[in-house]
């Protein structure tokens, strides 16, 4: 119940409440040559490369919580594969050693004078910053969300809380509706939504339960995925499994004692359907992190308005954008911050020697869509859309290998190598072929 609560409150890493027009009370208590915002993935992935760049002492990172996740493998979670305790380390373990931990929400950033406020009435002033607060997670704007996860039959992965209610509800799934929905609004990692779908699909086959079940997946979207080559492997897969998949359908309220989820119509507003569910998966509504929206550095979307290919800030030079939180116009997903770390490195190389950014990000964006329990269709693609793939096959088709990249090997690189700043650049998988992946 407790953790339930806390899904009324913040998601997003760092997330505050913008209070732009109140004057400092106080002179800066703090000051930092780097200042990094969000202790996700890559606030310490970048943390890690500037204390190589200009020592510990330089840099401090602001970030509240106690614990730091390993998200994409929550996918795995919710389908019984991992534990929610494998994805799991303390920030302080994460946390580059000698860098500075600021264990507080970011309340206030102030672009012109250099400066943020936490929440706990701290004031810093920095030379430089890196925003990488993440993304905002909205169950609110479901109707009967979140408090419907106290009911059973319903889970979501994209949450500590709530994913191994996912599991739960498929351990205890017998016959009737299997239902999954994507928002109509931005997410991160696009793919996850349908991963579980399939993963359900793969359960319930080895459980001998797929003959009394129903597997409907409600998209918001007007396509299955976004890049062509990878949603023509996707529909055959759907086809084959007898998948319903119903495009422009947007969750809209969850009668979770009913068992009733409502969804509309996108393609003709107003007019609604009330699927009734045995189980019901739930990618929520996203949207910016609050405290950038409510800044000098949002777009006017409310997203952290960056140079696309240098990761620098459109109005501000010495604030830089990584992440989720940016308004770079490619799939949000762990792959991505790997290659823009490199890029962002790089650029701020060059910043500070007052030489021009050289370094250009094309957008490169990784998804390994989940299939099965042993099967992975590996989506690699650029700003343009076109596949951007590292391995000399064909990846548009399912394959075993690539679900062990995903659960076994990818986990390890997360922890020891993107955390560390040490992996990442461009196509990032193609450092496995150095590794002898073939």
């Amino acid at each position: 119940m407790a953790a339930l609560q806390r899904l009324k409150q913040c998601h997003s890493t760092g997330l505050g409440i913008a209070h732009l027009h109140t004057s400092s009370r106080a002179s800066a208590r703090e000051h930092y040559k780097m200042l990094v915002l969000g202790g996700g993935s890559g606030g310490i992935a970048m943390s890690a490369r500037m204390k190589r760049k200009m020592g510990a002492e330089n840099v401090a990172v602001v970030e509240p919580s106690e614990m730091h996740y390993y998200q994409p493998i929550w996918t795995l979670v919710g389908a019984g594969a991992k534990s929610v305790a494998s994805s799991g380390r303390t920030t302080a373990s994460v946390v580059p050693s000698g860098v500075k931990w600021v264990k507080s929400r970011v309340q206030e950033i102030n672009p012109d004078t250099n400066t943020v406020r936490t929440d706990n009435g701290i004031e810093i002033s920095y030379e430089y910053l890196i925003v990488a607060l993440g993304i905002q997670l909205h169950y609110e704007k479901i109707k009967g969300l979140p408090e419907g996860f106290e009911h059973p039959k319903i889970g979501s992965n994209y949450s500590v809380q709530t994913v191994e209610k996912t599991w739960h509800a498929l351990q205890n799934f017998r016959e009737g509706n299997a239902v999954f929905s994507f928002p109509n609004t931005p997410v991160k990692c696009a793919g996850a939504p349908q991963k579980i779908m399939y993963l359900t699909d793969a359960f319930l086959r080895k459980t001998g339960r797929r003959p009394k079940a129903n597997i409907i997946y409600n998209t918001s979207l007007p396509v299955l995925f976004g890049i062509k080559k990878y949603a023509d492997s996707l529909w055959e897969i759907v086809k084959s499994r007898d998948l319903q998949v119903n495009l422009r359908h947007n969750l809209i309220e969850v009668r979770a004692d009913k068992q009733e989820a409502v969804f509309e119509n996108l393609d003709n507003p107003g007019e609604t359907k009330v699927f009734e569910y045995d189980m019901l998966h739930v990618t929520p509504p996203m949207g910016p992190n609050l405290v950038i929206k409510g800044s000098p550095l949002a777009d006017e979307a409310g997203w952290l308005d960056v140079n696309k290919e240098t990761l620098q800030h459109k109005r501000y030079p010495n604030v830089f954008g990584i992440g989720d939180c940016t308004n770079l116009p490619t799939a949000k997903t762990a792959a991505a911050v790997a290659a823009q770390s490199a890029v962002l490195h790089r650029t701020i190389t060059k910043v500070l020697k007052n030489d021009k950014p050289d370094k250009k990000y094309d957008g490169y964006t990784s998804c390994p869509l989940v299939t099965s329990y042993n099967t992975v269709v590996l989506a690699e693609f650029d700003y343009n859309g076109q596949p951007l793939e590292t391995f000399p096959i064909d990846q548009g088709k399912e394959r075993r290998i690539m679900y062990h990249m995903k659960a076994d090997l990818m986990p390890h690189i997360y922890w020891h190598g993107l955390l560390k700043g040490l992996w990442g650049g461009p196509e990032p998988y193609r450092k496995l072929l150095h590794l002898g992946m073939k």
